[in-house]
């Protein structure tokens, strides 16, 4: 195995620094790599290897000896973590090979790049998804670790750990923080896989569960305010109104599902789609308010229902994720207009209209049904069985109580 030692080059006038490298030892082949950072002879411990401070130094200095300290300790990690990785790879390598990994600008080999890379191969064959889960946890891990990655070897407790504290400090909810961590627990379980890094589970001591979210359902009373209100004056207000109601209309359905509606899914009173989430095949009867809606907005030159996607095969998902956050930035808006103690979102309304609807003594397999709902426990018992004329009758009931 390679061993790494530090090593001091005095200069050759007695009043100058001399100069600090890293020698890599292979198969008796020696090679250098120059650090950058200049000492005295006296600050220097060759026995050790180590910077000497001692308590005489001047404070400028010992804050210049400690950050060189710091930065020799983690450029003998990485050095470590590069020839540990050669080694577990099994193929013969020399102190070239060590030079050149530790001297590239971009280590395929840590964390950040290779969440980069794994994301990027996903969006290519298609999983846009996961993709795009895994990029937003993988950005916030760069934040933390400001724009620096880390090698695959060194991920591990402490780190996260560390990682979970700058969260709780950016006041991230315990929901959201652990959303990364699941995701970030995702992309190093397949560099595991594909064997780049052993199995050291860096995420045991942080939170990975999902706690009980704010209630984020509304009362009838509200909805009927939502409705209600006179928005003729802020266009980009009442188009997110719209957008709410229609997914309180449509029996709480999802945003996604809303900007990808074609107008061939409505077919003789019946508008039919399949839930991206779960591709669930969901049927509803057609209503007026539905219509009036949907007579607001000219789409006539693109094929989509409502004028969430405007440039048709521009993009098109990401002209649904800008205009998520465009309604839900100005549901926020109507809510604290309204006086509304919780964030009014696109949820709020499918939320609304479960929790109306089980006020309404509506079976919760009949609202599970209604809200297109796949894998949850018990309700998949009924969802084969039921008549979807009891889920169109209890979305009118509730409608027609507005």
């Amino acid at each position: 195995m390679a061993t790494i030692k530090i090593k001091f080059r005095a200069s050759s006038s007695t009043t100058k620094e001399g100069t600090l490298f890293f020698q890599v030892i292979h198969n008796r082949t020696a090679r250098q790599i120059t650090t950058g950072y200049k000492l005295y002879p006296q600050e220097w411990d060759s026995n050790n290897m180590d910077v000497i401070c001692t308590s005489g130094t001047e404070d400028n200095r010992r804050n210049y000896l400690t950050s060189l300290k710091e930065a020799l300790h983690e450029g003998t990690k990485r050095m470590k973590s590069i020839i540990s990785r050669l080694e577990r790879i099994g193929n013969s390598y020399t102190a070239d090979d060590v030079v050149e990994n530790y001297l590239s600008l971009t280590d395929d080999y840590g964390f950040i790049s290779f969440g980069r890379n794994l994301a990027e191969q996903l969006k290519k064959i298609g999983k846009v998804r996961p993709a795009e889960t895994y990029s937003t946890a993988i950005n916030s891990f760069i934040r933390f670790r400001k724009e620096k990655d880390v090698p695959l070897e060194e991920v591990d407790s402490d780190l996260m750990t560390a990682y979970e504290t700058y969260l709780a400090e950016m006041s991230v909810c315990p929901n959201t923080a652990s959303f990364y961590m699941r995701n970030l627990r995702a992309v190093y379980n397949r560099a595991v896989e594909k064997e780049l890094t052993v199995q050291r589970f860096p995420f045991k001591h942080v939170y990975t569960g999902i706690d009980k979210t704010v209630k984020r359902a509304v009362p009838i009373e509200v909805i009927r305010q939502i409705r209600d209100l006179d928005l003729s004056l802020h266009p980009s207000m009442d188009y997110s109104r719209d957008i709410f109601m229609f997914s309180f209309y449509t029996r709480g359905m999802s945003f996604v599902d809303i900007a990808f509606l074609k107008k061939k899914d409505l077919q003789n009173g019946i508008l039919s789609y399949r839930r991206h989430k779960t591709n669930q095949q969901i049927f509803i009867k057609w209503e007026k308010p539905m219509q009036a809606l949907i007579d607001k907005y000219d789409t006539s030159s693109t094929p989509y229902l409502l004028p969430v996607i405007k440039e048709v095969g521009n993009d098109e998902r990401a002209q649904y994720i800008n205009e998520a956050h465009r309604v839900n930035r100005y549901l926020k808006k109507i809510g604290s207009l309204i006086g509304l103690t919780i964030p009014l979102t696109t949820y709020v309304a499918r939320h609304g209209w479960a929790s109306i609807a089980k006020s309404k003594n509506i079976p919760i397999a009949t609202i599970s049904e209604a809200m297109g709902h796949d894998s949850e426990n018990t309700t998949r018992i009924y969802l084969a069985s039921l008549d979807t004329s009891m889920v169109d009758k209890a979305n009118s009931l509730i409608l027609k109580s507005l």
